[in-house]
């Protein structure tokens, strides 16, 4: 891939996801969602948010395809979008642990 050659609607969209990384409650319920689905009660309950602040927050990762959902009957479920992602948020986590 040509790096110099990136149009302007990839820079920015590169740059509203790095900014949407850059949210602790956002990274909190990415990781979260790491391996498995979760509802808004549940990662409200959890991760003790408020359920009308998960629901905003999930809606900006749903935007930039950080995660997608699913729904079962009246249950809506939230899972990670995107592998290569939560690739990258592990490796930020694991070289921040690293001694």
């Amino acid at each position: 891939m040509d790096y110099k050659k990136l149009d302007a609607e990839t820079i920015d969209t590169v740059t509203r996801t790095f900014k949407a990384l850059g949210d602790p409650t956002r990274i909190r319920i990415l990781t979260y969602l790491f391996n498995n689905e979760h509802s808004v009660g549940d990662i409200s309950d959890t991760l003790d948010i408020k359920q009308s602040t998960v629901s905003h927050q999930l809606k900006t990762l749903k935007n930039l395809r950080l995660v997608k959902s699913r729904r079962d009957g009246t249950t809506i479920y939230y899972s990670h979008d995107d592998a290569h992602v939560m690739l990258m948020l592990d490796q930020m986590i694991s070289h921040i642990k690293h001694d």
